[in-house]
């Protein structure tokens, strides 16, 4: 297939370049063919490609062939594509996200990954994204992290022979549940050139400890995949833009600073009920959020400058986190994962 090209980031940082995408686990009512006609007549540049019953099932016969005709569609409809791994119950009809890659046996979970990333390389994909799992009660935590390197070490393998690149997502809950989390995991393997990371904006506001426009700036030199939804401190719920407590302008405004240039797709997973009308107002939204974020940058930039006086008083450092979001309480990640069971929201 002929892949979208990345618009080139603006020297600037212009907010305006950066590529939008959205989540086909929000489309979960429509066949995949369909969403991705909605997401592409919207005007989205790609989609986040969730691997699921009706969606690319990775298990289910003539693979290839179904292959082919999803990579020809997103030619057709100039979409690009990452690919996401976190369908409910794909691979146990019983329990929801099992097995993972910390459970006794991960078999079928790895080669699920292993197939994904295979899928990715096909379809050109821009990242193939995928997370660790809750610990089952079961297991010790230093088996569980035993069994993730080890389990990542092999998808790693796959990846660097497929020459795909991976989007490890810090997930609230899971057993690498943030940034923090992450680099840990990322040493352990060795820091691999093609483990980079999915950068879910929500879960920033959820349970990490610096504001959302900081977290896009620590990962920055490794930050290849994009989720984006609005959420409320120390509540792991994927929400509408304006419903939850983040300020978005400056947070695309860090990105385009940070000269990302893969996909920015909206996660919400919980709308597919009315996923038309969801997308086509999350598009109108980050627009608009994208386009203040470049007005206000210019503003700065055009700004004129004055001397500070020698003997001046230096300016009071602002707040953790400006409004509208209020600061989170000492316990706000505690709460997160603690909830994480109790309000999964990822396919």
């Amino acid at each position: 297939m002929t892949v979208p090209q990345p618009r080139p980031a603006s020297p600037a940082g212009d907010a305006t370049t950066l590529r939008l995408g959205y989540g086909t686990n929000g489309f979960n009512n429509h066949r995949l063919d369909d969403a991705l006609a909605v997401i592409a007549d919207l005007g989205y540049d790609g989609v986040a490609l969730t691997l699921d019953h009706d969606y690319l099932d990775p298990f289910a016969p003539g693979l290839t062939r179904r292959v082919a005709a999803v990579s020809r569609r997103l030619s057709e409809l100039g979409l690009a594509v990452v690919i996401e791994t976190g369908a409910r119950y794909l691979l146990d009809p019983w329990h929801k996200h099992a097995p993972t890659l910390l459970h006794d046996d991960p078999t079928r979970r790895i080669e699920f990954l292993r197939r994904a990333v295979r899928i990715g390389a096909d379809l050109g994909a821009e990242a193939v994204s995928f997370w660790a799992g809750v610990r089952p009660e079961t297991v010790s935590p230093q088996c569980a992290w035993d069994r993730l390197v080890a389990g990542c070490a092999t998808v790693v393998d796959t990846a660097d022979t497929a020459g795909v690149t991976l989007g490890f997502e810090p997930e609230p809950g899971m057993l690498v549940q943030d940034i923090a989390d992450w680099r840990r995991l990322r040493a352990a393997l060795g820091d691999p050139g093609r483990f980079g990371i999915t950068l879910d904006i929500g879960h920033c506001r959820c349970l990490e400890p610096w504001p959302v426009p900081q977290c896009v700036a620590e990962v920055a030199a490794h930050l290849v995949n994009v989720q984006i939804d609005d959420m409320r401190r120390g509540v792991h719920e994927h929400l509408e833009f304006g419903v939850g407590e983040i300020d978005f302008p400056p947070v695309l405004a860090a990105l385009a600073a940070a000269g990302y240039r893969g996909l920015v797709a909206v996660e919400l997973p919980r709308d597919s009920h009315a996923a038309p009308a969801v997308a086509a107002r999350s598009i109108e939204f980050l627009r608009a959020a994208a386009a203040s974020a470049s007005d206000s940058a210019r503003a700065l930039c055009s700004a004129p400058t004055e001397a500070t006086p020698a003997d001046a008083a230096p300016a009071a450092a602002a707040p953790a986190d400006a409004a509208p979001a209020k600061a989170a309480t000492a316990d706000a990640a505690s709460t997160a994962a603690a909830s994480a069971d109790d309000t999964p929201v990822h396919m």
